[in-house]
């Protein structure tokens, strides 16, 4: 709903040289099978990647490009209830969860915003129609 409200003035900023950009958030757990039983989560993130590339094919050709973003584990209230510290982001041990995942360690602000930064930026203007995993190798393993 929100493209569909920013639709002109996406429309208006974006040039061929200087494409307007969507970046939609996603979820590993729509690319792999998730670790807990969230028969709803999956699938719904599923749902964003393919929306993701269902919008990029409509938008492309009116300078608007559109990606997304599959985060991993990263520190945050949700995933701290998922692993059973009930929301205590500052009590979780991050560092064991971390062990986890093939690059050691779950991601950090960062990483995501490093992500964010290169499909909102020119070095991300021939990207269209992604979803890029951000997830220290999660899927890839």
């Amino acid at each position: 709903f929100l493209t569909q409200r920013l639709l002109p003035m996406l429309e208006a900023a974006g040039t061929p040289e200087a494409p307007a950009r969507v970046i939609n958030i996603g979820s590993v757990d729509g690319i792999r099978t998730p670790a807990f039983d969230s028969y709803s989560y999956g699938p719904s993130k599923a749902a964003v990647h393919f929306l993701t590339r269902q919008l990029a094919a409509k938008l492309v050709r009116r300078n608007i490009l559109v990606n997304a973003i599959a985060p991993g584990p990263f520190p945050t209230w949700m995933l701290s209830t998922g692993v059973g510290t009930g929301g205590d982001v500052e009590g979780t041990d991050w560092e064991a969860l971390g062990r986890g995942v093939p690059l050691g360690r779950v991601g950090t602000p960062e990483d995501v915003a490093g992500l964010a930064l290169f499909l909102a930026s020119r070095a991300g203007a021939f990207t269209v129609g992604d979803t890029i995993t951000c997830d220290g190798g999660v899927v890839v393993s």
